[in-house]
C-alpha cells in the first residue's frame, strides 16, 4: 500500500496494511534539530535536514527525504515555513541569534545555552488598549512574501512523490499569536475588560491566515496540484494542563466561530479536504464544538492533560475525529522513561487508538531536544512491528 492511500485509508476511519507514521508534516509533528541529528547517528543514519527550516524558533527541521523513505514516513509537508524569509533576515550577536518576525516580535536564542529561541518583544504590549495599539502597527501582509512562498511550496511538490501530502499553517493560532502581539498579561486582562479589543485583534490573525490560504489554494489550481492534497493543518492552543484557556463559552463565542468561518471557506474551495487542528491541553469540553465547526483531525491528543482518557477520546469521538497524535507521553515518557517503558506505551496506545482506523501514529507534540536517542528507537521500533493491522 502507498503512503497516500495508507493515509487516505485512515482517514477514511478505515485500517490499513498498517498504522500511518508521521515525523515532518506539521510543525507540531516533527522533531528538534538536535535530537533528529543524535538519534540518527546512533543507528548510523544521516542526519541531514532540509538547511531551509520550517520552524527555527522551536528548531524543527526536515529529515532529507532519503531518511524520511528509511524511516517510513508517510506523510509530507507542504505550505510556508514559519519565517519564510529567515536565512535573510537573521541577525549574527556573538553566540546570540536575532530574529523579528512578520508580527514585529523579536527573539533571541543563545546558541551556548538556550533549546529554543525565547521571544523578547510584544508589539502593542506598551499602549493603554489594543485598538489604540492597533493605530500605530503595522498589520503584516500575505503579499510580501507570496514569491517566496509560491517557491517553497514548488519545491516541495517535486518530491512529495506517492506520500500523504499535509499542507501546513503559516503561523501560530488566533489566541497565540494574539498574546504574542499584546503581551501575555495585557492580554488575559482584556478579554475580561476589553473584548472588543480583543475580537478586533483575533481578526487582524485571522484576515493573514485567511490571505495565506487563498494563496495557497490558488497556487494549488494554477498547478493541477488540489487533488493531490489529503489535508490542511490549523492550530490554536485552547487549552493548559487542567483545564481550557478561558472560560469554553468565550472561545466558542470568539475563537472558535472564527476557525469555523475559515474552514468553511477552505472546504468550499478544496471540497473534500480534511481540517486538522492542533491543540494541546484539556480540551475535551470544545471538541463537540471543534467538530460542528468543521473539525476532522484532532492533534496533538494530549492525554495526560485533565479529563483526556484516551478510551474514553475513542469511544465518544472515534467515529467523527482521526486521532493524529497521542503515540507517547513526550512530557515525561520518551523523555525520561527507559527503552521498555517507551514500548510499553507505545504498545498501550496503538492497543486503544489504532482499530478501526482514524489514526496517524505522531508523538504528543514534537520531539525535543532532551530525548534520548535509544528511546527514539524504542518508539520507532515498536511502532513498525506492532503497528501493523
Amino acid at each position: 500500500m502507498k503512503s497516500f492511500e495508507r493515509l487516505n485509508t485512515a482517514l477514511g476511519h478505515k485500517e490499513a496494511d498498517r498504522i500511518p507514521y508521521d515525523i515532518a508534516g506539521t510543525t507540531v509533528t516533527g522533531i528538534n534539530k538536535k535530537a533528529f541529528v543524535r538519534a540518527m547517528e546512533y543507528r548510523g543514519l544521516s542526519g541531514e535536514y532540509d538547511l531551509k527550516e520550517i520552524d527555527p524558533i522551536q528548531q524543527i527541521v526536515t529529515p532529507v527525504e532519503e531518511t524520511l523513505k528509511k524511516l517510513n514516513c508517510d506523510i509530507r509537508r507542504m505550505g510556508a515555513r514559519r519565517i519564510p524569509d529567515f536565512e535573510d533576515i537573521l541577525v549574527h550577536k556573538g553566540s546570540v541569534r536575532e530574529i523579528t518576525d512578520v508580527w514585529g516580535c523579536l527573539w533571541k536564542m543563545d546558541e551556548l545555552k538556550d533549546m529554543y529561541y525565547n521571544q523578547y518583544t510584544y508589539p502593542l504590549e506598551s499602549f493603554s488598549s489594543i485598538g489604540e495599539g492597533l493605530k500605530h502597527y503595522k498589520v503584516p501582509d500575505i503579499s510580501l512574501h507570496a514569491d517566496t512562498i509560491r517557491r517553497d511550496l514548488a519545491e516541495q511538490a517535486q518530491i512529495i512523490s506517492d506520500s500523504g501530502v499535509i499542507i501546513d499553517r503559516n503561523c501560530a493560532g488566533l489566541t497565540e499569536t494574539s498574546l504574542r502581539i499584546r503581551g501575555y498579561e495585557n492580554w488575559f486582562i482584556d478579554t475580561v475588560m476589553d473584548q472588543a479589543g480583543v475580537e478586533q485583534l483575533l481578526d487582524v490573525v485571522l484576515q493573514y491566515k485567511w490571505q495565506y490560504w487563498d494563496l495557497v489554494i490558488d497556487w494549488l489550481y494554477e498547478n493541477d496540484m488540489n487533488g493531490r492534497i489529503s489535508v490542511i493543518s490549523e492550530c490554536d492552543d485552547l487549552g493548559t494542563q487542567t483545564s481550557t484557556l478561558l472560560e469554553p463559552d468565550f472561545l466558542r463565542k470568539t475563537v472558535i466561530k472564527r476557525f469555523r468561518d475559515l474552514w468553511s471557506h477552505i472546504k468550499r474551495r478544496l471540497p473534500g479536504i480534511k481540517i486538522f487542528m492542533h491543540t494541546c491541553g484539556s480540551v475535551r469540553i470544545l471538541l463537540p464544538d471543534l467538530i460542528e465547526a468543521g473539525l476532522d483531525i484532532y492533534n496533538p491528543v494530549q492525554f495526560t492533560a485533565a479529563n483526556m482518557d484516551l478510551k474514553e477520546l475513542k469511544r465518544d469521538f472515534g467515529k467523527d475525529l482521526v486521532f493524529w497524535g497521542g503515540g507517547i507521553n513526550t512530557q515525561l515518557t520518551l523523555r525520561d522513561g527507559t527503552p521498555q517503558q517507551v514500548r510499553d506505551e507505545v504498545k498501550k496506545i496503538i492497543d486503544i487508538l489504532a482499530p478501526g482506523g482514524g489514526f496517524v501514529f505522531t508523538t504528543v507534540h514534537n520531539i525535543q531536544e532532551d530525548v534520548p536517542p535509544e528511546n527514539f528507537w524504542a518508539m520507532w521500533d515498536t511502532l513498525m512491528e506492532y503497528g501493523k493491522y
